[in-house]
C-alpha cells in the first residue's frame, strides 16, 4: 500500500498541472484543463506502475484510454514507447493534449477524438501496454475490462485505476496492485 500522495492536479504548487517524472521528458510540466472527473494518476503511483514496468518500454505500442491529462501515455512516450494512441472525447482535453505533444516534440504520440468505448469497440489494434483510467467514480474501467484481453499482446499488459478494487476478468491475471487514497490501481497481464 502506498503512502497518502499530494493533491491530484497539482504539480510543484500549480493548478492543473501534472509533471512527467521519468525518461526523455523527465521533469517536463503538462497543463490540463479543468474538468470534472479528471483526476491524473499521481507521481507516486506513476513512480510504482513504471518501476512494475522495468523503466523502460523500447518500442512498445501503448493504448491510453480516457487519456485526461496524458500524464500516462506522455510518461510511457518519455520512455521510449515507440506509439502511443491517446482516446479522449473532451474538446478542451484534446486540445491540451495536442498542445503537451507539440510542446514536448513527442510525435509518436496519436491524439484521437472519440469515445474510449466506441473506439475500443471498433479497434482491431493491439498493444503492449493499455492504460486505463476512466474518469474517478464513473464505473467504466469494469466496461473496459470485460473486453479488454482482446486488445492485448500475447503477455502484454494493463494498467487499471478505479474507485473499487480490481477484479481481473477471464484472460487476464493481476500481477500487481495497490491503493493510493481512494484510488486502487492494478497492473494485469494477458494469459
Amino acid at each position: 500500500m502506498l503512502a497518502k500522495c499530494a493533491a491530484p492536479g497539482r504539480a510543484h504548487g500549480a493548478a492543473n498541472r501534472v509533471r512527467i517524472i521519468g525518461g526523455h521528458y523527465r521533469r517536463r510540466l503538462l497543463d490540463f484543463p479543468d474538468s470534472a472527473g479528471l483526476r491524473p494518476t499521481p507521481d507516486r503511483v506513476r513512480e510504482t506502475l513504471f518501476n512494475w514496468l522495468g523503466q523502460d518500454l523500447p518500442g512498445w505500442s501503448c493504448l491510453d484510454l480516457f487519456a485526461g491529462s496524458g500524464a500516462l501515455g506522455f510518461e510511457a512516450a518519455s520512455r521510449g514507447a515507440e506509439r502511443v494512441i491517446m482516446i479522449e472525447r473532451d474538446l478542451k482535453a484534446i486540445s491540451a493534449l495536442e498542445k503537451n505533444r507539440d510542446v514536448l516534440g513527442a510525435t509518436q504520440v496519436d491524439v484521437r477524438r472519440a469515445d474510449a468505448l466506441t473506439w475500443l469497440d471498433n479497434s482491431r489494434d493491439t498493444f503492449d501496454l493499455i492504460f486505463v483510467d476512466p474518469p474517478f467514480d464513473s464505473g467504466l474501467a469494469a466496461t473496459v475490462l470485460a473486453d479488454l484481453a482482446r486488445h492485448l499482446k500475447t503477455g502484454g499488459q494493463a494498467y487499471i485505476e478505479q474507485a473499487a478494487p480490481v477484479i481481473a476478468p477471464a484472460g487476464l491475471v493481476i500481477h500487481r496492485s495497490g491503493r493510493a487514497g481512494r484510488s486502487h490501481f492494478a497492473l494485469l497481464i494477458k494469459e
